[in-house]
């Protein structure tokens, strides 16, 4: 990890987001804003890498900000049931997605086959499913 202040540049680099992504995470509490010294640039702290990377990790598991900033709020040793609900609520949100998208999966499979065993001149099935006048 970075040991010297970095300037909002530098920080987006490390973290690998961009400067308009620090800036909305400032906007929304995610990330402290560092006061900025008269005629000079912000210097954030190395830690904000760090917590940056938190927050994309966080996010590519589904977690929506507002789960991550309790999470931050939570990250003093103390927060685990309620890091847990929130972990629990998403799982059960994917397992929910999961089941959807099987069952188009089945419906779409079922559709494709009928379509490549259709004889003549018969109306597409996948057409008639999507119009709604025959599934």
């Amino acid at each position: 990890m970075e040991s010297q202040p970095l300037r909002i540049g530098a920080l987006a680099k490390v973290a690998k987001v961009g400067v308009e992504t620090i800036r909305y995470y400032q906007r929304r509490g995610l990330l402290a804003e560092p006061g900025k010294p008269l005629g000079g640039q912000r210097s954030y702290p190395p830690e904000a890498a760090e917590r940056l990377r938190f927050i994309k990790r966080a996010q590519r598991l589904g977690l929506t900000l507002e789960d991550i900033a309790v999470l931050l709020k939570l990250n003093d040793g103390t927060g685990h049931v309620k890091a847990r609900q929130l972990a629990t609520h998403r799982l059960e949100e994917i397992e929910a997605k999961l089941a959807d998208l099987t069952a188009m999966r089945d419906v779409l499979k079922k559709l494709v086959s009928q379509c490549e065993h259709s004889a003549g001149r018969v109306p597409c099935p996948i057409i008639q499913a999507v119009a709604g006048t025959k599934a």
